[in-house]
């Protein structure tokens, strides 16, 4: 096992990102490139580096339902907080949570879907596999 600066095990092969760098940057868990996505929210069929399939990584619909709920709940709190401290016209709401809520659940699942295939990908995560 690879030991970084301090001495320690590091849990990442040499090459590889952690699940933080490989979320945050849309790095290629496996060789650390920027390949990750196609789209804004759409993973690329493959990694053009180093061939990893990233189709066999099924995130599903969790991260955008726990996202909803979250920047939701936070938008939604602001909201409140706004119209209790300053009562603006309701077309001030439109124009600042409507364009605020779309940016974080868009950025935010940019994120967390590469956060969940790094994941899968470092704990070689599969349906009906036995390790």
């Amino acid at each position: 096992m690879d030991r970084d600066a301090s001495g320690s095990p590091s849990e990442t092969p040499k090459g590889q990102p952690g699940i933080a760098q490989a979320a945050l940057f849309g790095l290629c868990p496996q060789c650390g490139e920027r390949t990750l996505f196609a789209g804004v929210a759409r993973f690329a069929a493959e990694c053009p580096t180093c061939k990893l399939e990233f189709a066999k990584f099924d995130v599903g619909d969790g991260p955008a339902a726990f996202l909803i709920l979250l920047i939701g709940g936070f938008v939604a709190m602001l909201a409140i907080w706004l119209e209790l401290a300053a009562e603006p016209p309701f077309y001030v709401h439109a124009l600042l949570w409507i364009p605020l809520a779309t940016l974080l659940t868009l950025g935010g699942l940019r994120v967390a879907k590469a956060a969940l295939l790094a994941s899968a990908f470092r704990n070689r995560a599969g349906e009906g596999r036995l390790k």
